[in-house]
């Protein structure tokens, strides 16, 4: 046994006849630099107690409920022996436990667990993980072992255990060690300080403020398009897209840079003088001319305001010119106090003259050519299409899981007037990156689900930026329709669309943030055991920002990061990962990120050929609404792969080989929406949608959300309501109502009218089953489902 080890044992020998010894051999160890012991006296509580506040800086009290315990297992028989027992005696174990309970129970105890960040919560796991490793230890270290025999004879103060116990509190909560440094690491105030290229130059700030169509990004794309050297920061790949044809077209040498895709202009791959990005591709490093950020109200997104917030701090470029709604004009003019810059707004009016009507479309048989019926569902989407097909009409339908391809295609199908297609179906994925020939905008409803800042799903009326964003679209400045209209489907709804419209629009009170993948490294390296999610939760704890900003909800990559935390990858790798964009509600596209995480960590690359198969190419034209969507989800899996091929070419190297491949499925889907109203009905058929119950149901919360009554039916939606069916529907009743109406043998009227009667009737019949004489349970029955007939 070496000399240090030996005086170590001696040092930690009980008080008593020993203590001289104790004292000598202590003297020894620091002659020999070896630690002192950590039981040699009473704990210090006033100057533990002290520094401890001292350190922590008088911050915010961290959420405990975040630190997830680690693990700490008992010792089994150790290789030397148990030398504690060995220089003592061995523990009786019920001695110990009551040592244990009387050490949990004392309040001054618990006061000092709290000047170490122990709180209640954290004091109880901490003490029944160190009684268990207590208890459950086959030997323990010479040390406690000495101090618990002390404690049984009296040679020492239940209180002595609290290093030991708080020695194990930090094993198993590391992050009491080390609050002070991830305080520091997660500071996120003064975010102008993370871009000191952008700092080390004075900026001109141009805000250009304006409706939609007012020609804003207009001007701004003119002084871009016109410097030696730019970079456009779009909110889509679409509106990248077109700046970057645009640009070429105009003979100005333009990249392309998105998260799936990079195309360099000059054949010898030199990057040209302008590029066109999307926003969150943007370089911070690259100095240029003339900036162009689009659409700067998204700062306040939820999910992506980090990336304008970014861009407008870290661009290094000579001008910076803003284009966006005039709510944010405060908030860049406050931010841009905090860098020293002056920003110059810009105004723009609307080119074209846009009205609210005075009246509803109230049926579909008012359509005209021209018109754009907005919803906010798929189900809207198919339940619209299907009615206006029956009128022998034809539409084009767009909405946001479609590929940019298909979007394009069927955009270039409604605006060209030699189509017969004369009328558009969609969501609010029109709202930008589109150019559309619409005359008159007919919101079908004005429920739109959203996610709030803390990730929680909201039902509630659109929002009077979204409404004026999406009304904005009709009679465009270069479409042929030179004024615009605005309704709704709905009689009811029509009060509440003006109501929103001329709603003062509020200003932005603050722009997004998020960690970098160099703060959360430094997050593992002082907590190298705890799971990336829990990393995540902890850093937004922890992190302080300025009241102008905010931390952008995280669910999307804690989501991806708990899909693939069992498999084993860096956490750089990990990180990256779990910023890939995927739809979570899409299953296949979750697994896929999954299998490809675990082929990387195999070190097997994803060639072309493996991923042919696992996709099951060849894919065959979808046959109803849910082969559609399985060919969605498969475009979105080869996103995925691209995306990922532009961080891991070495394990993802067929990029171009799957963006053909890409291409050849988007010509598939195409025809799948082109023949939607087909698909739609084989879905009916097969019963594999049931249109009329969903749409009926989203029209009940709409209603409900709107105006808190009680469900009724509307004209507008007569040929998909259940109420206006026999008491027994089929398949086949639901189409004689079609064909009638179809054939001119029965008017939208007509339909309601019988469907008045019907509900008469049935009103009456319900009257005669509550007589006196029925039966109690089926008169409670009724008076707990009111719509049950």
């Amino acid at each position: 046994m070496s000399f240090p080890r030996c005086a170590l044992l001696w040092a930690r020998l009980p008080a008593g006849r020993w203590a001289g010894h104790r004292a000598a051999v202590c003297s020894v160890l620091r002659a020999c630099g070896e630690p002192l012991p950590g039981a040699l006296g009473r704990v210090s509580t006033a100057a533990s107690a002290s520094s401890s506040s001292s350190a922590s800086g008088g911050s915010k009290a961290p959420n405990t409920s975040l630190f997830v315990p680690l693990t700490v297992k008992p010792q089994g028989p150790s290789a030397d022996g148990d030398v504690g027992a060995e220089l003592t005696r061995p523990l009786d174990k019920n001695e110990v436990k009551k040592i244990l309970d009387k050490f949990y129970k004392r309040k001054e105890i618990q006061k000092l667990g709290a000047d170490y960040g122990l709180d209640a919560r954290l004091f109880h796991q901490a003490f029944v993980s160190f009684r268990n490793y207590i208890m459950q230890s086959h030997s323990l270290d010479v040390d406690i072992h000495i101090i618990l025999n002390d404690i049984c004879f009296s040679a020492a103060h239940v209180d002595d255990l609290f290093p030991f116990f708080l020695r194990h509190a930090k094993q198993i909560f590391p992050v009491l060690e080390c609050k002070d440094d991830l305080r520091k690491i997660s500071d996120l105030r003064i975010p102008p300080n993370w871009y000191p290229e952008a700092r080390a130059i004075q900026r001109k700030i141009i805000f250009h403020s304006g409706p939609t169509n007012s020609g804003k990004t207009y001007h701004a794309i003119q002084k871009y398009l016109s410097a030696k050297s730019g970079v456009y920061c779009g909110p889509l790949k679409l509106l990248a897209h077109e700046i970057f044809e645009k640009s070429n077209a105009a003979g100005v040498p333009c990249d392309l840079v998105t998260g799936e895709e990079r195309v360099t202009i000059e054949p010898d791959g030199k990057q040209a003088a302008h590029v066109a990005c999307t926003v969150e591709m943007c370089s911070v490093t690259t100095p240029y001319e003339v900036a162009v950020i689009d659409e700067i109200q998204m700062i306040k997104d939820p999910a992506r305001g980090w990336a304008w917030t970014r861009a407008l701090l870290g661009l290094c470029a000579e001008e910076v010119h803003l284009c966006g709604e005039s709510a944010a004009i405060d908030l860049v003019t406050e931010l841009m106090y905090t860098t020293g810059e002056e920003v110059e707004v810009r105004n723009y009016k609307r080119l074209t003259p846009i009205s609210v009507l005075d009246h509803a479309l109230e049926s579909l048989d008012n359509l005209r050519p021209g018109d754009c019926i907005v919803c906010f569902s798929k189900n809207d989407i198919y339940s619209v299409s299907r009615q206006i097909e029956i009128r022998g009409l034809e539409s084009a339908v767009i909405y946001g899981s479609l590929p940019p391809g298909t979007k394009l295609a069927q955009a270039k199908k409604f605006n060209d007037p030699d189509d017969p297609c004369k009328i558009l179906v969609a969501t609010d994925a029109i709202g930008m990156g589109l150019n559309l020939s619409i005359r008159r905008i007919i919101f079908y409803s004005l429920i739109k689900p959203t996610i709030n800042e803390k990730g929680e799903k909201e039902i509630e009326p659109i929002t009077t930026s979204q409404a004026l964003q999406i009304a904005g679209r009709a009679g465009r400045f270069s479409s042929k329709y030179k004024e615009g209209e605005v309704t709704t489907m709905n009689r009811e709804d029509l009060s509440l669309l003006k109501e929103i419209l001329n709603r003062h629009v509020e200003p932005i009170k603050a722009a997004g943030l998020h960690p970098t993948a160099e703060q959360i490294e430094m997050f593992a390296y002082h907590l190298p055991d705890t799971t990336l999610s829990n990393l995540i939760d902890i850093f937004v704890d922890f992190s302080q920002v300025d009241g102008q900003y905010f931390v952008c909800n995280m669910d999307d990559f804690k989501f991806s990061a708990e899909l693939i935390q069992h498999i084993p990858l860096s956490l750089r790798v990990r990180y990256v990962f779990c910023t890939a964009p995927i739809n979570k509600k899409q299953p296949f596209v979750c697994s896929s990120l999954l299998q490809f995480a675990r082929q990387y960590s195999r070190n097997q690359p994803l060639t072309f050929s493996w991923l042919r198969r696992y996709i099951k190419w060849p894919l065959l034209s979808p046959k109803n609404i849910k082969d559609l969507m399985d060919l969605e989800a498969v475009h979105d899996v080869l996103d995925l792969y691209l995306w990922l091929s532009y961080r891991f070419i070495d394990m993802f190297p067929d990029a171009s080989l799957v963006r053909d491949l890409q291409k050849e499925l988007d010509g598939i889907i195409q025809d799948g929406v082109h023949n939607i109203t087909k698909l739609i009905k084989i879905s009916e058929t097969h019963k594999l949608l049931n249109l009329e119950s969903l749409s009926a149901e989203s029209q009940s919360r709409s209603s409900g959300t709107l105006k808190g009554q009680a469900r009724r039916v509307r004209g507008t939606k007569t040929l998909g309501s259940k109420a206006a069916e026999p008491p027994s529907p089929s398949a086949g009743e639901k189409s004689l109502a079609s064909r009638l109406v179809q054939q001119g043998l029965l008017t939208a009227d007509m339909l309601k009218q019988l469907e008045k009667e019907w509900l008469t009737q049935q009103m009456e019949h319900g009257k005669d089953r509550t007589e006196p004489g029925t039966h109690s349970k089926g008169t409670r029955r009724k008076k707990k489902e009111p719509d049950s007939d």
